[in-house]
């Protein structure tokens, strides 16, 4: 399954690529959201630390989290994530 998330800036892709997938360990930072507000997703990752990152729209918020949820209780896994611009594409099976 493919989806591809618009965050409000190049730096917001950058940064959510980076938290979402590593092709060496074939892992993701994400462990869980703990908050949503408006367009922004507030994550916590594997070292207990937490992360806001900024979408370009509720809309986009929504789609990731439905998106990810499956992949934070371990039933799919990231496969890839590609960066165009401001946009992430996130590929999962």
């Amino acid at each position: 399954m493919k989806i591809r998330i618009s965050c409000d800036d190049k730096y917001e892709a950058q940064k959510l690529a980076s938290l979402l997938f590593i092709k060496d360990a074939n892992e993701i930072f994400i462990t869980a959201i703990l908050n949503i507000i408006d367009n922004q997703l507030i994550v916590a990752l594997k070292d207990k630390s937490a992360h806001s990152i900024v979408l370009k729209d509720e809309t986009n918020v929504e789609m990731f989290a439905d998106f990810i949820q499956s992949v934070i209780e371990k039933q799919d896994k990231i496969v890839s994530t590609e960066i165009f611009g401001q946009d992430v594409e996130i590929v999962k099976g």
